[in-house]
């Protein structure tokens, strides 16, 4: 069984001490959905939104989350980000398809940045759509790859 690095041996929350790491290049991108009706992806995609242009504020958002990680996320270390580009697919009938990917040189991992930045997306998304479908569905946020490190690159296995 793999063991839990942010857990001591008494059991109690602890953040990992990195120091002594190398830096490394570091990437990853995380996936996730905002499913809605056809009509509001419509307007999305034509900007038909009375707060303004629904991706261009969820791009921003998504990168603002993804520095401010954490302070959101309790054991994650302050990291320098050196890239994030937030990119959507709007090629469904009735959902938005939102991708993060996150870049840094340092001694831990951009997975919980890349995260971040998909559930915050994708949570600007919703407030800027709600008065329009209420019934949106944010779902499957993921991790889909990640590169660098001592444990090396991970790929998800299946769709993506």
């Amino acid at each position: 069984m793999t063991r839990l690095t942010h857990v001591n041996s008494r059991g109690a929350a602890r953040m990992v001490d990195v120091g002594q790491k190398s830096d490394t290049k570091r990437e990853a991108v995380a996936r996730g959905k905002v499913i809605m009706k056809p009509t509001t992806l419509e307007q999305v995609r034509t900007a038909r939104f009375e707060k303004g242009d629904v991706l261009a504020v969820a791009r921003v958002a998504g990168i603002m989350a993804a520095k401010k990680t954490p302070l959101l996320i309790p054991l994650c270390h302050p990291l320098l980000i050196n890239n994030i580009v937030i990119e959507f697919d709007l090629a469904g009938d009735a959902f938005i398809e939102i991708t993060a990917r996150v870049k840094s040189i340092g001694k831990t991992g951009m997975e919980m940045e890349a995260l971040v930045a998909t559930s915050v997306t994708a949570l600007t998304i919703y407030d800027m759509c709600k008065s329009a479908d209420q019934e949106m569905t944010i779902t499957e946020i993921h991790l889909e790859s990640k590169k660098g490190g001592k444990s090396g690159s991970y790929q998800r296995k299946g769709g993506g």
